[in-house]
């Protein structure tokens, strides 16, 4: 039996208040590392395991790059992607393809429209329909395909998790967050998702969130690479006003969001933190997250709260503020 996490190993981690009344309780696991890679701070069960969803994508990312997939600039942020959509992001999707000979019939994601009401509105007008290239992982799947290319692995069921570009993941995976696959699951996309420990997960985002450039190994210096482009296109990572585009536009850290409440920021330091809240919800994992690295120094109470000032984090009654969601009393 695999050891998931349970609400017996969660701890709150925030709270919805409302006129003074607290109306929801977030409970989770959460662990930071500091700069170094050591544990500096556990809530909960860090080692039971969980899916990281979309949080994985920047190891997936790293392990297509190392795969051959020729990525720079935007097209390498978007790679790691939780996009919204736009037709900017569909843009630079389509770059992707075209440079590797392929088209939008080869991505094996499912057909969607626009998160961003305002591109889903405008598709709608022209008469638009679903697309795989607006899918959310489009971005990933477009650097997968480009890895097959580079490597003359068949592009024909690619998400099979026997399928050589998804060994090769599966090992980088492995290597980074320093466990063995526990299970693997499929992700929403159609992707291999893989089960890990909360403390794995932060083990791999730390070791891409603190990589350098300079690195004399391959895998760091792709790393380093798709940090500092992520960081140099935070529209790219999921779009205007998301919270994972506003933590990086305001703090210069690392984000990067996951489906059922997984969430993981890496400071400027490289202190990291990995997180998940047991519901699912993800309204409050953002700010949790960098309250999370405040709390080891990592990031300031003045940083904190300017990323508050910058989150829908506000509670609403007849239209007006009248409470907020904030970090709770596990944390």
């Amino acid at each position: 039996m695999l050891e998931t996490l349970t609400v017996a190993d969660a701890v709150e981690l925030a709270v919805v208040e409302r006129s003074g009344f607290v109306e929801s309780r977030h409970a989770g696991a959460a662990i930071v590392l500091s700069p170094e890679g050591d544990v500096a701070l556990r809530a909960g069960n860090t080692d039971a395991l969980i899916l990281p969803r979309s949080s994985l994508k920047p190891l997936q990312a790293v392990a297509c790059i190392t795969a051959g997939a020729d990525l720079t600039g935007a097209e390498l942020a978007l790679a790691t992607a939780s996009h919204v959509g736009t037709e900017r992001h569909a843009d630079v999707v389509r770059d992707v393809l075209t440079a590797g000979g392929l088209t939008e019939d080869d991505l094996a994601c499912p057909p969607a429209w626009p998160s961003d009401m305002a591109s889903r509105d405008e598709l709608v007008r022209e008469h638009g329909e679903k697309a795989r290239i607006r899918m959310n992982c489009s971005g990933k799947h477009a650097a997968m395909l480009r890895a097959c290319v580079a490597t003359g692995w068949p592009t024909e069921g690619y998400l099979d998790a026997a399928h050589p570009l998804q060994l090769h993941i599966r090992e980088v995976v492995e290597r980074l967050t320093g466990e063995k696959i526990a299970h693997t699951s499929i992700d929403g996309c159609g992707a291999p998702v893989h089960a890990m420990t909360l403390a794995g997960l932060a083990r791999g985002i730390h070791r891409i969130g603190s990589a350098s450039e300079r690195s004399p190994f391959a895998l760091h210096r792709v790393a380093g690479t798709l940090v500092r482009m992520v960081k140099e296109n935070p529209w790219t990572i999921e779009g205007p006003g998301k919270p994972d585009t506003v933590a990086i536009e305001t703090l210069d850290v690392f984000a990067k969001g996951g489906a059922e409440g997984i969430m993981v920021m890496v400071a400027p330091n490289g202190a990291t933190v990995a997180l998940k809240m047991l519901d699912g919800s993800a309204r409050a994992s953002t700010i949790v997250a960098a309250t999370l690295l405040a709390r080891v120094g990592a990031l300031s109470e003045d940083d904190v709260n300017r990323l508050a000032a910058a989150l829908p984090l506000s509670v609403l009654g007849g239209g007006e503020e009248v409470g907020t969601i904030r970090p709770g009393a596990g944390i």
